[in-house]
């Protein structure tokens, strides 16, 4: 229904067509770009769930060897090798825009790019679970830090998945038919004000005609009159 507030003139009319056309042009849009979100949002999805199951399997396999090593070791020693790091993980966080939402980049750089450095302690006095625990912790990291990206980004995606599904309802439900109302409205009132137009024309034309045909009559009746 066409809202009260519409002005039935010539030039609300071609303001309400305008809105129409943006508004169909940008739900078009929109459903694009919605489309595409959900189309990288489920991409991400799947290589979340394969990430998780294999960062997972790794923390198992990192806990197991520690359960091991601590188990074949005395406590003093164990926290003694794990006291000091050898090696250092730097972070480095940036971002991507990918359909107007910004995407973290998770990216990092160790110290020393010598792979032995994961481990600060000799090999003297631990055990080879230790090492297989401490391998098993370095290898899962760069998975770690992508499953991380991923999670971020699939939170970011859905949250503007849901913004742009309620603004395509409102153009699809609300902005759209109304507009489309408010111009049947608006158009209905012009072909009205035209037909009564229209009609008063007539009327004033036939009063004009009999005034013109009485003028006539009278005249002539002067002329026999004179005559």
């Amino acid at each position: 229904m066409a809202s009260t507030q519409v002005n039935p003139t010539r030039m609300e009319l071609t303001k309400q067509k305008k809105k129409l056309q943006t508004a169909v042009r940008g739900h078009k849009l929109l459903k694009d770009k919605r489309d595409e979100l959900m189309r990288q949002f489920l991409d991400l999805v799947r290589e979340n769930m394969e990430l998780r199951l294999k960062v997972e399997a790794g923390i198992r396999s990192a806990n197991t060897n520690f359960v091991i090593a601590k188990a074949g070791m005395s406590e003093q020693t164990l926290k003694t090798a794990l006291m000091t790091p050898k090696q250092e993980v730097y972070l480095d966080v940036d971002k991507k825009n990918v359909m107007s939402v910004d995407i973290p980049v998770l990216e990092y750089k160790t110290r020393t790019s010598d792979a032995n450095d994961i481990y600060s302690y000799g090999f003297a006095f631990t055990s080879s679970d230790l090492d297989g625990a401490v391998k098993s912790l370095a290898d899962i990291l760069p998975d770690m830090l992508r499953l991380a990206e991923i999670e971020k980004a699939c939170q970011l995606m859905s949250a503007e998945i849901e913004k742009t599904r309620r603004r395509v309802n409102a153009l699809e439900h609300v902005i759209i038919p109304e507009a489309k109302a408010n111009i049947k409205y608006i158009t209905m009132k012009l072909d009205e004000n035209e037909r009564s137009t229209q009609i008063r024309l007539m009327k004033v034309k036939d009063m004009m005609l009999e005034e013109a045909h009485q003028f006539k009559e009278k005249a002539k009746e002067r002329a026999i009159e004179n005559a």
